[in-house]
């Protein structure tokens, strides 16, 4: 199992961010306990996606991703967004940091900025929706000062240099319950994959199903009650010049159940160049990544670097609204 960290505890700092090094250097994964979520914020949050997945597809329709238009908020089917080119088992509803028209970057009509859709017949939804971004948002800040200890830096050094407006990216997944195929082919309900930025956090239902790619090989990411899981992005990954690596994870549900997930993006300001960190050395790690790409290649900020990842995963809508 990956080890567990307390974001709400500020002793023994130099224990912790020594114990966040040795986790970042080993599979990327860790449990975060300590994190500002409510059990019963994320019951909730579990009660209303279930309903929001059973609503009609007619319904969900009204929430196409097509609708959000730049912003990339609202719904798309099952088999309707793409890793490494294949059809992800799985259906979802994009949301993010809720900007409004006046914001200058709604109004300069940047990508993946804007206001969320959220369904007429399920109103609830916003306000635990926005409560728990919230609340694991401001845990992502907490575990960043972690992060910068672990690597000598000023505990406030990301938040500075990245986080100060960070790009805050918020999905729910509903993977539905679906037998074994009797072709034998490997049905994957997202392929393996890295993330894109900083940290993922994401709260998993019961179910189970999420699979890391370790040095020993491809390992269970069980859901621990009262936790949160922790990986690392890309970006992080760039930015320690391959101190740290992005783990390549995957999900299977083989639950029998429909299974629910909610991962949170904490990434840099979409405006920001990510260069690597003062005195570290590049390890280039084009041979070594699940798709063949390094992480260090590109030139440009974390927007450019993000668009040029969700043009592969949803390139129909790319096409429409971009």
């Amino acid at each position: 199992m990956s080890p567990l960290f307390d974001a709400s505890r500020s002793e023994a700092r130099k224990l912790v961010a020594r114990d966040i090094e040795q986790a970042c250097r080993d599979t990327g994964f860790f449990y975060v306990s300590g994190h500002g979520v409510p059990d019963a914020l994320l019951a909730r949050m579990e009660e209303l996606s279930h309903r929001f997945f059973a609503l009609p597809r007619e319904a969900k329709e009204e929430m196409d991703m097509a609708r959000g238009g730049p912003a990339w908020r609202g719904w798309f089917p099952l088999g309707g967004e793409l890793t490494s080119g294949k059809p992800d088992r799985k259906e979802g509803l994009y949301l993010g940091t809720e900007l409004g028209p006046e914001h200058p970057r709604v109004k300069a009509g940047w990508p993946l900025h804007g206001a969320n859709l959220w369904p007429e017949d399920l109103p609830e939804l916003r306000g635990v929706v926005l409560e728990y971004i919230d609340r694991v948002t401001r845990a992502a800040h907490a575990l960043m000062e972690g992060v910068a200890e672990s690597l000598g830096l000023e505990r406030d050094y990301f938040h500075r240099a990245y986080t100060a407006d960070p790009t805050v990216l918020f999905r729910i997944f509903h993977y539905p319950a679906e037998p074994e195929p009797v072709d034998g082919e490997e049905r994957w309900g997202v392929g393996e994959h890295t993330d894109y930025g900083l940290l993922t956090l994401l709260a998993q239902d019961a179910n189970g199903g999420l699979q890391v790619k370790s040095r020993r090989g491809w390992v269970e990411a069980p859901p621990v009650p009262g936790t949160l899981v922790c990986n690392i992005g890309d970006m992080l990954d760039r930015l320690t010049g391959g101190w740290y690596r992005s783990t390549p994870h995957r999900v299977k549900n083989v639950s029998g159940r429909d299974r629910l997930s909610f991962p949170l993006f904490f990434d840099p300001d979409f405006a920001a160049e990510v260069p690597p960190l003062p005195n570290m050395a590049v390890d280039e790690d084009r041979a070594q990544r699940w798709d063949g790409a390094s992480v260090h290649a590109f030139s440009g900020t974390y927007g450019d670097y993000l668009l040029g990842k969700v043009s592969k995963v949803f390139p129909q809508l790319v096409r429409r609204v971009l």
